[in-house]
């Protein structure tokens, strides 16, 4: 993960396990030497990836208590601060310095924010911004709602909105007279659960060929029962990944006048250029396609917005 991840991404060098365990002490419990004799965790245990990211958020961020429900989609900490610090880059190429001078605060919105809340925990204790995280499921804004709760400074700083329309991004969300700098999603990219559990299964093998490959006497194998991690709103929809893209850029057009920049991570790059094509019809204004390099997995911001530049 540490392979060219933005220059301000404090996971550049790597983790520092010493110091994450100092932090969180239940993560010594997980960590042990790889091949390379270098310390570190089985990726495929999805118990210590979760440990690993508290510990990563208590560290770095001092987020405390961060968790979330079994089965619930555990996020990769250095990818997800990789798109914060982008969208903040590129809101400083635009006429968000003034905001800055004048002390105002950036107001970022999060559409499917899930169990875990990471976009908004991640941009309002980096940078501040006032985030507004959405979602269509009560269960997941229940448990953001309880991570809040235990971090107390971020209480004014993250508010919670249930999406009432799972047929609706912005509609619904977005109300009257309120006005949005800038939006993030990273939408479900399957389009279906069979399609999902045959990714998941396919990323657990290589995981485990890994992990066979480690200093220790155990004959690691791909699970025979699949720990699988995302819920069904996190991981795919009906047309997946290049349905829900389409949805959100013609519904992002009706809302034009109170977002300043709309952003979404693009799995599959086929799916980028009839996005691109689309927002040209809608007469987009200014189109970025941003390009995230993480180890050897690129994956690439989509932002556009119909507002002219001051």
């Amino acid at each position: 993960m540490s392979k060219m991840l933005h220059p301000n991404n404090v996971h550049n060098n790597g983790y520092d396990f010493p110091a994450l365990i100092k932090s969180h002490q239940t993560l010594g419990a997980y960590v042990k030497l790889n091949k390379y004799n270098s310390e570190s965790i089985d990726f495929a245990d999805p118990v210590a990836v979760k440990i690993l990211n508290c510990a990563l958020l208590k560290h770095h961020y001092d987020i405390v208590e961060w968790d979330i429900p079994e089965g619930f989609l555990c996020p990769p900490i250095p990818g997800r601060m990789d798109y914060i610090h982008y969208v903040a880059e590129l809101l400083k190429l635009s006429h968000y310095r003034e905001k800055t001078i004048l002390n105002m605060p950036v107001k970022l919105l999060d559409i499917g924010t899930g169990a875990n809340g990471i976009y908004s925990l991640l941009a309002s204790r980096v940078y501040g911004w006032h985030c507004t995280a959405s979602d269509i499921d009560p269960l997941s804004l229940e448990n953001v709602a309880r991570i809040i709760g235990k971090n107390h400074t971020l209480d004014d700083l993250i508010a919670l909105r249930l999406q009432p329309d799972k047929s609706k991004i912005f509609k619904g969300v977005i109300s009257a007279g309120e006005y949005y700098d800038i939006s993030v999603c990273n939408p479900p990219f399957h389009a279906s659960f069979e399609e999902a559990l045959k990714e998941n299964h396919k990323k657990r093998q290589n995981l485990a060929i890994n992990r066979n490959d480690q200093h220790d006497n155990v004959a690691n194998k791909v699970p025979s029962v699949l720990n699988f991690g995302g819920q069904q709103a996190e991981l795919w929809c009906a047309g997946g990944e290049s349905r829900f893209l389409r949805m959100m850029i013609k519904e992002s057009k009706i809302f034009s006048n109170q977002c300043r920049w709309f952003t979404s991570l693009v799995s599959k790059s086929e799916n980028v250029k009839p996005s691109i094509k689309l927002l040209r019809k809608l007469d987009a204004i200014d189109i970025k396609e941003i390009e995230m390099k993480q180890g050897n997995k690129i994956t690439r911001i989509l932002a556009w917005t119909f507002a002219k530049a001051n």
